[in-house]
């Protein structure tokens, strides 16, 4: 993209990067969903749900299906989600960077801009309960990090305590919690607890009173102020100026493996879905294969039985644009905080420098949220392994060449929170890092 475009749509409103992700467990495995006629194979639950239908619920939250990725336990749905806050003449920009992930179990919706994420929450219990035979929720999760620019929200996205509000009227059990500085980066958080959830009785599972055997872990990295260098490879031209053939999706292919973005996670495992927005804007979706037999060593947890192993996904959202610039990874493969990166499946530490060396933002948050277990109170817990493994990976990232520099003097990441959570069965670490 020539410059002057690029000066031009700086010009214009600025867009709100961090996203609301709403997550909702209707049961604590697929195993647990109840049995329909219309099931095939792994394909149960809310995966027998048409993706028309999903796509009418999606028109409430103001997002459009751009693609669909299936896998062997999930599906990935790559969105472009209508904001508001800009002129229509940036056509594509005129969407945002959105994703959501259907298991026959749970539900992800994560989306930017001034989306209606929870406006969509009635429909989507409407629909798991008459498509799907799922009439109750299990555990409920919404968290986004502050906004940058909560003014142009719409509906009771305006603010946190209208947003309590809102959830407070559909979940009597709902606990809500502000993590960090609240006049700095924070986050915000409202979740469930399974109390009085009981496995139906023509589910396929064998519990009576539900105990969830497997782990629930997810990462998310929160980078804002990216760099010059690595906000420009993002802003794209149009596909039809690069001759036949080139489409947002090959575009956002071939930035993908420039940047390394295909390589955070093993090529040979992942199946990655990526769309460049016209004028600037990158949104992907991976589905991730892990824990089978060749990759035993390289998870957290041994195959014992206990751990919940085969398919994960990671995301990436990046807004580019000077003055409001973010980039967001999140996944939920569980990974190791103890070993190196010698295995097919990176460890912590390895995962968070290789997702900052390609962002290289002046601020991060990090959350790694973690289903809890009885600790062993001679090891390490685990929240804490994690603060390590985030304080020693932005560490060793501002000594690589990847990071930023000035007056050519390399700056370091200096952590400006660390806070660590424990919730009914779910464990927080909590950590915010800038560029010194």
């Amino acid at each position: 993209m020539s410059p002057d475009i690029i000066d031009d749509y700086q010009a214009s409103a600025p867009f709100e990067g961090p996203e609301k992700l709403l997550e909702i467990w209707f049961a604590p495995s697929a195993a647990d969903v109840p049995p329909l006629d219309n099931a095939r194979g792994k394909r149960t639950g809310l995966r027998t749900v048409s993706r028309q239908t999903w796509e009418d619920m999606l028109d409430i939250v103001k997002c459009k299906v751009l693609s669909v990725i299936e896998g062997s336990e999930m599906d990935a749905y790559l969105l472009r989600s209508l904001s508001f806050s800009l002129p229509p003449c940036y056509s594509d920009r005129f969407s945002s960077e959105s994703s959501f992930f259907v298991s026959p179990h749970r539900l992800i919706l994560k989306t930017c801009g001034t989306t209606l994420n929870l406006l969509g929450l009635p429909r989507i219990l409407e629909i798991a309960a008459k498509e799907a035979n799922l009439t109750t929720v299990y555990r409920f999760f919404y968290s986004r990090k502050s906004f940058m620019f909560p003014e142009r929200q719409l509906g009771p996205h305006r603010d946190w305590k209208q947003e309590i509000e809102y959830l407070d009227r559909i979940f009597k059990n709902g606990a809500a919690y502000t993590v960090g500085k609240v006049n700095g980066d924070h986050w915000l958080l409202y979740l469930t607890s399974p109390e009085g959830y009981f496995t139906p009785p023509n589910s396929n599972s064998s519990h009576t009173e539900v105990e969830d055997p497997h782990i629930d872990y997810t990462i998310e990295i929160l980078m804002s102020d990216l760099s010059p260098k690595a906000r420009k490879p993002f802003f794209f031209s149009d596909p039809s100026s690069e001759g036949e053939g080139s489409t947002p999706s090959s575009q956002a292919a071939a930035l993908s493996e420039q940047l390394g973005i295909t390589e955070i996670f093993p090529p040979s495992l992942t199946n990655l879905d990526a769309y460049a927005f016209q004028p600037c804007g990158y949104s992907s979706n991976a589905l991730i294969k892990w824990g089978h037999e060749s990759l035993e060593n390289d998870c957290e947890q041994e195959v014992n039985g206990t751990g919940h192993f085969g398919e994960g996904y990671y995301t990436i959202h990046v807004t580019p644009e000077e003055g409001w610039s973010y980039a967001s990874f999140e996944c939920n493969v569980p990974l190791s905080t103890s070993k190196s990166s010698e295995g097919k499946i990176p460890d912590l530490k390895s995962l968070i420098k290789r997702v900052v060396n390609i962002f290289e933002p002046g601020r991060i948050t990090l959350t790694l949220f973690i289903s809890s277990e009885q600790d062993d109170p001679a090891e390490e817990p685990a929240v804490e392994a994690a603060q390590r493994a985030f304080k020693v990976a932005l560490t060793e990232c501002a000594e690589s060449s990847g990071c930023q520099e000035s007056n050519g003097l390399k700056k370091k990441y200096k952590r400006t929170d660390k806070i660590n959570y424990e919730f009914g069965g779910y464990d927080l670490a909590f950590a915010s890092f800038e560029l010194k």
